[in-house]
């Protein structure tokens, strides 16, 4: 995988700061707003955008092999920035297609703004109220995993709303996260990725201006928007858990190197087998995004699905093996490999989990239209 050198030199003597600032943010279970303003720093939220629109142009594939290194370094942050980094390759590909999501993109480039994500917990219904008021609509509704909350700039977000001619509807637009009724919740416990900040947001009766609603679709039907997202996220996404089941297998090699258990090699046997799996797989899934050039249909949403389920199962079971080759110490926190199982078995909540997944696959397989039911999360 061909890499850029300008992006990468950027993370030059900020690896070490990197991944100090996140152990100690794990360590107090909170977010790493300090590494924000690291990646801030650097332009690495501005990367992908391309340079005739202020950013650093850098490639899709680029951006997936930058994530997999950061991983390594701390998961939670990385993942937080995967959540930005799609919405960027959102409104890239729709830009290259002659779609809206130049203005977006010139946003982040000139402030380097940090875009959080509440499409997780929205999906095809989505939550929320609008309620119509001059100029635009008063917007109330909690938002659930909005990763990176406590560090980010602007939510991407949507409500849903009653139009009094084409009935129910869903309405997409950013909101600032200093926007006059926005309160992020510090409730952020999880088993795993605790400094990925993904709090709830609760808004109440913010005002969203008209001219901001960059998209409306009927509510609770599929649309081609998810053709372009899904295919986008999730190769980003699982280079951050490819990232993560890469170090665990690099730490599990190091600790076993003298053991004489002769149980070890068959465990770490599997445990390469498996990290081989992940990342054939997540390879597989950048190739077909091709830097944007893919053909944004259910066919090649199926075929990223499928190939995520897959890839978060065998990273998983990377990071299982690898703890279980360590013995006893792979399940102490000091050495630092626990960590690494908790963080990867996140990878099953990302849409679609695998149910939902077999489900859609399923369906395509019959010739029927993919059921709502797959995109509920």
């Amino acid at each position: 995988m061909k890499q850029s050198t300008q992006l990468f030199d950027r993370l030059e003597g900020i690896t070490s700061i990197y991944a100090a600032n996140g152990q100690e943010a794990d360590n107090s279970d909170r977010f790493s707003v300090e590494n924000y303003q690291l990646l801030k720093q650097h332009n690495i939220f501005s990367a992908m955008v391309p340079e005739d629109l202020g950013g650093g142009g850098a490639s899709y594939s680029d951006m997936c092999q930058l994530l997999q290194q950061l991983a390594g370094l701390h998961p939670a942050t990385t993942l937080s920035l995967s959540m930005h980094q799609h919405i960027v390759a959102a409104n890239r590909y729709n830009h290259t297609q002659g779609r809206p999501g130049k203005a977006l993109l010139e946003k982040v480039a000139a402030n380097e703004l940090a875009l959080i994500s509440t499409g997780a917990g929205d999906w095809l219904a989505s939550n929320g109220t609008l309620t119509k008021t001059e100029g635009g609509y008063l917007m109330s509704a909690t938002k659930h995993f909005a990763s990176g909350s406590p560090g980010g700039d602007v939510f991407v977000t949507s409500a849903p709303y009653e139009d009094p001619e084409d009935g129910w509807m869903v309405f997409h637009f950013p909101v600032s996260t200093k926007a006059e009724g926005v309160q992020i919740l510090d409730n952020w416990r999880p088993m795993g990725m605790r400094g990925s900040g993904s709090n709830s947001v609760v808004m109440k009766d913010v005002f969203v201006p008209e001219e901001t609603i960059a998209a409306r679709r009927p509510r609770g039907e599929y649309h081609a928007m998810w053709s372009v997202v899904l295919p986008v996220a999730l190769p980003l996404i699982m280079s951050v858990y490819c990232g993560i089941a890469k170090k665990a297998a690099e730490k599990a090699r190091e600790r076993c190197k003298q053991s004489q258990d002769p149980v070890t090699p068959y465990l770490l046997g599997e445990m390469e087998n498996a990290l081989t799996t992940a990342d054939i797989t997540v390879k597989d899934m950048i190739r077909i995004v091709d830097d944007f050039n893919f053909t944004a249909d259910l066919d090649t949403v199926n075929e990223i699905v499928k190939r995520k389920t897959i890839a978060a199962e065998a990273c998983k079971e990377t990071a299982r093996k690898a703890v279980e080759a360590c013995g006893g110490p792979g399940y102490l926190r000091d050495f630092g490999i626990e960590s690494l199982l908790r963080d990867v078995m996140a990878s099953h909540f990302h849409p679609l989990q695998e149910k939902r997944q077999h489900l859609f696959t399923g369906s395509l397989a019959m010739g029927q239209e993919p059921p709502g039911q797959a995109f509920q999360s």
